[in-house]
């Protein structure tokens, strides 16, 4: 969608990097509203999700992509695809990386290759953005953007806390500097182009994530296998399916009596609420389908 204004500073931004290096919570951070699911484990994003910040002389289109990484997996490899192929499509590129994370010595040199090869692709002015400063000695934040700016040609290097939103109005105004002027793409009142099916998903995908243990989360889908609004009730009625890929992991996805997955319900149900503005009347439900995750077909039904 393209509307009709006066040209404004307008475009897209990819945000990309490691798993974990808090790319969703920089999204959310720029948008001061949650779009992008958060949690402490890698790899929580797997699809491209546009985030929209507006304003009376600009509107930048966020993208939060899934962490880059050495994909083996089908699953993996589309999620590293998907955020390869942001990085032919933008304006600017943000490049995250988590500096309170210590790298060995020995690790180093296989890193800067790894960082090389996706930073090649790049082909607009990239930001390197060194997240996660307040976890670090400021003494070492002068050496490491010193390391970076002789590592690859970013436009700048700024030192942010995405979570306390620290460096977040320098970043904006970097951002402002490169981007081209353009039109308006979406309504000022849109904070997002994913659907509500999509959203409610991946909140009760974040749930399962936060209360389960560490083998479940890579093994979790959620299809939302209805989603009825019912606006004489103000109730939205929806019913999903939390996907897994062993039998053995039902258990601990449905816990003792049920309590588990009644815990996700709950929660999910309540942010989804907040999401909606209405009431939800959630059902979940528990179905094994045995190695989903190398499963192509269910993969492309998952929308990737």
């Amino acid at each position: 969608m393209i509307l009709a204004t006066d040209q404004i500073k307008s475009g897209m931004v990819a945000i990309v990097g490691p798993p974990n290096a808090g790319k969703s919570t920089l999204m959310n951070s720029l948008l001061g509203q949650k779009i992008s699911i958060v949690t402490p484990k890698p790899q929580t994003t797997r699809n491209r999700i546009l985030g929209i910040v507006n304003s009376s002389d600009h509107q930048i289109l966020l993208l939060d992509t899934p962490g880059l990484h050495t994909a083996r997996e089908p699953l993996n490899r589309e999620m590293v695809r998907i955020a390869m192929d942001s990085l032919s499509e933008v304006d600017i590129v943000l490049f995250l990386i988590d500096v309170s994370l210590p790298v060995p010595e020995k690790s180093r040199e296989e890193r800067d290759r790894e960082f090389s090869s996706w930073l090649e692709r790049v082909n607009c002015p990239a930001i390197l953005v060194l997240n996660k400063v307040d976890l670090i000695d400021k003494k070492k934040l002068l050496p490491l953007i010193e390391a970076y700016a002789a590592f690859f040609p970013f436009k700048a290097i700024l030192p942010m806390s995405a979570l306390k939103g620290e460096g977040t109005e320098s970043l904006l105004r970097e951002m402002l500097v490169h981007l081209p002027l353009g039109p308006r793409y979406f309504p000022e009142d849109i904070p997002t182009d994913a659907s509500e099916r999509f959203l409610a998903a991946e909140i009760i995908r974040e749930k399962v994530f936060l209360k389960t243990g560490q083998e479940i989360p890579y093994s979790t889908a959620v299809l939302i296998e209805s989603f009825q609004e019912e606006p004489e009730k103000g109730l939205v009625t929806i019913h999903a399916a939390i996907v897994l890929e062993k039998d053995s992991q039902k258990g601990i996805v449905i816990g003792k009596g049920g309590l588990k997955l009644q815990a996700i319900g709950t929660a999910a149900r309540k942010d989804i609420e907040k999401m909606l503005d209405q009431k939800v009347f959630l059902k979940l439900f528990v179905k094994v389908r045995k190695n989903w995750s190398q499963d192509e077909r269910f993969l492309k039904e998952l929308g990737f």
